[in-house]
């Protein structure tokens, strides 16, 4: 616990920001080697001015910082700091990694990461897509990264647990206030399976400007960061306006043009970003990034003739008329033009082939 206090002070110093914070440690390799160097050495580094390096000579450790470390050390959690071994090696190579991270769980040890963000009022397409590509990623020795959040992130996190992955969240808020409370068993489930994060103190809610702190981390852990669902005015975009900061590669995937939940993605797809239809596309552009060199399709992706079945003409109608966003069976009636117990048989053998999904309420949508 006591090397971890220089840390503390240094970050708690005014003008100590995350950029100047890692130029320092940069030079001078910890932070305790940075209260100890001459204040004229200090001003030396990019961007600290005489005032600033006088201020970091005469800073004083906060009072707080002894207690949180003890509840730290009685919460189970750990704290890694940006000189430890086992601090992300992605995360180090942006210009303003979190100095001290505090971690619920293990961290992964490779760069196999990749990020799937998106809306938190995601439609049953965004949801069932998210956790298909995070079924399949992981398959391939991905770590998932997300915020834990309602929605897409939510699913991003539950398709890699489900599949017997690794996945790591990225709180916006300390890890002693668990954000959405609804997640506090998924809390504890993806820390026995990976790690949860945070680079705020313990007891920090999760206020409105913690979030793009949150996002630049998410990015910054991944090769790469996959979009599902946002609008227009998604924080999502901004993970991946951070991401190609980053230089990592951004992923959108495309949703109906009907939707506006999908304006955001189409508009990133617009820009440049890769358009995802199934795992492969984002390991065909990260492949060559990998720890592990075999890359083939995802088990579940790959064509397989015998499962195949012979689509009827009246099957062929109602598919036809189906999106991936639900729609009722009376709405289905009135297009479909079929009476409803014939258009009820079909959409049950569609249910059988996998090819149609029923959600409560008499709610069918493309699978």
């Amino acid at each position: 616990m006591e090397n971890l206090l220089p840390w503390f002070q240094l970050k708690s110093t005014p003008g100590v920001g995350n950029l100047i914070f890692k130029r320092l440690i940069d030079a001078f390799d910890s932070a305790e080697a940075v209260m100890r160097a001459p204040r004229q050495a200090l001003a030396q580094i990019d961007g600290v001015s005489e005032r600033l390096a006088s201020a970091i000579k005469q800073s004083r450790l906060p009072d707080s910082v002894k207690t949180e470390l003890s509840r730290v050390n009685q919460l189970g959690f750990r704290i890694v700091t940006l000189a430890d071994n086992d601090y992300p090696a992605l995360l180090s190579e942006i210009p303003d990694p979190p100095p001290l991270l505090y971690v619920y769980g293990s961290l992964p040890t490779n760069l196999n990461n990749i990020a799937i963000v998106g809306s938190r009022h995601a439609t049953q397409y965004g949801l069932s897509t998210t956790k298909h590509l995070s079924r399949n990623l992981v398959k391939h020795g991905l770590t998932i990264i997300s915020g834990m959040a309602r929605g897409i992130d939510t699913a991003a996190h539950e398709g890699a647990l489900a599949a017997g992955g690794k996945t790591v969240a990225v709180l916006g808020s300390g890890l002693a206030h668990v954000y959405p409370s609804e997640n506090e068993k998924l809390f504890h489930r993806i820390a026995a399976n990976g790690a949860v994060i945070s680079e705020f103190p313990l007891d920090a809610e999760p206020e409105g400007h913690h979030f793009p702190m949150r996002n630049r981390i998410i990015s910054g852990l991944s090769l790469g960061t996959v979009i599902v669902e946002a609008t227009l005015r998604s924080g999502s975009l901004i993970t991946a306006r951070l991401a190609a900061e980053q230089n990592r590669e951004v992923f959108a995937v495309p949703g109906s043009i009907k939707s506006f939940k999908s304006t955001g993605t189409h508009t990133l797809i617009k820009q440049g970003a890769r358009l995802v239809e199934q795992s492969q596309d984002i390991l065909d552009e990260i492949g060559h990034l990998l720890d592990r060199s075999d890359q083939g399709p995802a088990p579940d992706e790959v064509s397989n003739p015998a499962t195949k079945s012979t689509i009827t003409a009246a099957e062929t109608t109602v598919l036809q008329i189906l999106e991936p966003y639900p729609i009722h069976i009376d709405d289905l009636v009135r297009k479909v033009g079929m009476a409803p117990s014939e258009l009820a048989a079909t959409l049950l053998r569609l249910e059988l082939k996998n090819k149609v999904q029923q959600d409560p309420g008499k709610f069918f949508y493309l699978k």
